[in-house]
């Protein structure tokens, strides 16, 4: 019995010795240090997010790369802290919120893809959209939407220092805006006392301001918002949603109100 005790403990030291995750063991080092490593890698995205797009092109591919896919970004970082997965492929104001949150991850200097942000709107719906339109040129000129950045993704000095305030005049006839987003991708769209906020909200606030509309603004699972848009269920698709062929399939898109790039977050050690 002595023997047999004996040996079950050294079975389960050496089962513990070759895990990542069990008895306490330690997580792996990093080993993505640029694109040029995901190969063989096991990457992590957001469901319907761009980075599941792109990343999929690595799907399948000779060197077993293996595509993660989680409903929220946050989720993706916890794997990633657990040494579930290698690397988190995800848009760099988010990453940035990760990165300072969590100090055991970091986000590589060479970005993954750039891109731009847009409003997503029905195919059929394209007076909306150059109301919308019209509305965007209007706070790109008059410094609004700069303002409404810098407020959340500015510098230290900026941050807070220009939140959005509608104007007290503003006639709101003109019906209600729909907006279907994601508020999970701070800083563009999350969760603050109850309230959804970010650059996303006040941006689409105030082009409803423009408009003379109520904003209602309703939070759903990021790869339901386009069929939500498609559907009528909301009037426009707003979650720092990139253009892209695919997209474009299904639904039209208003002029880029924001530019940006997907990035990859690794473990810091």
């Amino acid at each position: 019995m002595k023997k047999l005790k004996a040996f079950t403990s050294l079975a389960l030291a050496a089962v513990c010795a070759f895990s990542i995750t069990a008895c306490g063991g330690s997580i792996p080092a990093n080993t993505v240090n640029s694109v040029a490593d995901l190969d063989g890698k096991k990457i992590g995205v957001q469901l319907g997010t761009t980075g599941d797009t792109y990343a999929s092109d690595y799907e399948g591919d000779k060197a077993g790369t293996t595509i993660e896919r989680y409903n929220k970004g946050a989720d993706a970082v916890q794997a990633l802290k657990q040494g579930k997965i290698d690397c988190v492929i995800i848009d760099a104001e988010p990453a940035k919120v990760f990165a300072e949150k969590n100090s055991d991850v970091k986000i590589l200097d060479e970005a993954f893809a750039d891109e731009e942000y847009a409003m997503a709107i029905d195919k059929s719906n394209t007076e909306l959209k150059e109301k919308i339109n019209g509305a965007l040129a209007e706070l790109k000129a008059d410094g609004t939407l700069d303002a409404i950045k810098a407020n959340y993704a500015g510098t230290d000095e900026e941050i807070g220092k220009t939140p959005y305030e509608s104007p007290a005049d503003v006639d709101r006839t003109g019906g209600t805006l729909r907006m279907g987003t994601n508020a999970e991708f701070p800083p563009y769209e999350y969760y603050e006392n109850e309230k959804i906020v970010g650059i996303d909200a006040d941006m689409a606030q105030a082009v409803a301001d423009k408009l003379g509309m109520e904003l209602k603004i309703e939070d759903m699972n990021f790869d339901s918002i386009i069929s939500a848009v498609t559907a009528g269920t909301v009037d426009a698709g707003v979650a720092g949603m990139t253009v892209t062929e695919d997209r474009l399939q299904n639904v039209d898109f208003t002029d880029s109100y924001a530019t940006s790039k997907q990035v990859i977050i690794v473990r810091s050690k």
